[in-house]
């Protein structure tokens, strides 16, 4: 079975996001939304043509977590596809719905790009958003072969990973490893409601790597962590429990627990798998300081080429106030030196890389004038 024809229900980033990739390898999308609105931007968008009632391969259903039974029962009703899927990142809740309401579960793959935004909307869609990421399938013992067929065919042609997971398992870790995360930067980011200029304008780019999901769209998480809502209670208990103790700690001023807290803290970032897959890597991390004017990443970009290294990792930080701003570049060890003498022949002034013991060592390139 080939994936010929694919109908996206619910044109939002995600949504719209599939039908930019699909449109890329040649499937011909058809887009639905109770939004036309939305509908138009994901034309105009290049995202595929609206949805007549054409017979389709695959439904993708991209909606919020309540109205996925819904959905899934109506397009069967239709007979829209020969298989369904959808994004939501909830899985119990949404099967529990489909059983309810009498769904062909045969054909139904429930299923959750672990890929997104902090923004919204189809003007927030891009092709590529799901590149190298895991994409969760939660088939059910009933569902055939054909329809998971179809449904990994779209993850691949997405550029994600497929990775098979049952929905309770699948609710536990994104409770762990995303819904909680959210929580804990809205409350780290409702706490700058009470800050005063002098306060805001000291925020670094720490504050905002920590706070950044928090712009998400509320109404849309609510209805996330009440479809979730044990398993991210149990783990924002422990959260909460560590920073009592670590309050506490700091009141008394035995600071055993805050060291134990931020030692487990970097043992469990550590745990985070890197871009490929597996643990974390160590790297250098060079610091260069650009001018912010046109073509100063070009020309650091095309240094490191020049040089052979493979820029592991970026991250941008900008200089409040000022026309400079620091990007981070993360190489392996051994490329450490040839890109230093690659940035200081090309203008930048690099000091000595330290032998650092730490996992990542870190030298600072400054522009050169």
């Amino acid at each position: 079975m080939t994936l010929e024809r694919t109908l996206i229900v619910g044109t939002g980033l995600i949504g719209t996001s599939a039908a930019l990739a699909l449109r890329e390898k040649g499937v011909a999308v058809y887009l639905s939304d109770v939004d036309a609105h939305a509908v138009r931007l994901a034309r105009a968008l290049g995202a595929g043509q609206e949805w007549t009632g054409q017979r389709v391969d695959l439904a993708l259903i991209a909606v919020p977590p309540p109205s996925v039974g819904q959905r899934l029962a109506d397009l069967q009703q239709r007979r829209a596809a020969r298989a369904y899927t959808d994004v939501t990142s909830v899985k119990v809740d949404p099967i529990a719905d489909a059983e309810r309401l009498g769904c062909d579960l045969t054909s139904y793959v429930p299923g959750h790009p672990l890929a997104g935004r902090e923004r919204s909307g189809p003007a927030a869609a891009r092709a590529d958003l799901f590149l190298g990421r895991p994409w969760a399938l939660c088939p059910r013992p009933e569902t055939g072969a054909d329809a998971v067929r179809l449904a990994r065919e779209l993850v691949s042609m997405c550029g994600a990973e497929p990775y098979t997971v049952s929905a309770g398992e699948h609710d536990t870790a994104v409770a762990l490893v995303s819904h909680a995360p959210h929580v804990a930067a809205s409350a780290v980011a409702a706490r700058l409601r009470d800050g005063d200029d002098v306060a805001l304008a000291l925020a670094g780019q720490g504050l905002r790597d920590v706070t950044r999901i928090a712009a998400g769209d509320p109404l849309l998480w609510r209805m996330i962590l009440a479809a979730n809502a044990l398993p991210v209670a149990g783990v924002l208990e422990r959260i909460a429990a560590d920073l009592a103790a670590a309050a506490s700690a700091l009141r008394s001023g035995d600071l055993d627990d805050v060291t134990d807290l931020l030692r487990r803290g970097v043992d469990g970032h550590g745990r985070i798998p890197d871009k490929h897959g597996g643990p974390a890597r160590d790297y250098t991390v060079i610091q260069v300081v650009l001018q912010d004017r046109p073509g100063e990443l070009a020309r650091l970009f095309n240094a490191a080429g020049l040089a052979d290294v493979n820029i592991e990792d970026i991250r941008l930080e900008h200089s409040a106030g000022l026309p400079v701003g620091v990007v981070e570049v993360s190489v392996r060890p051994e490329d450490t030196g040839r890109l230093t003498e690659a940035l200081r022949f090309h203008g930048w002034h690099v000091p000595p890389v330290p032998d650092g013991n730490s996992r990542i060592d870190r030298t600072r390139a400054m522009v050169s004038d």
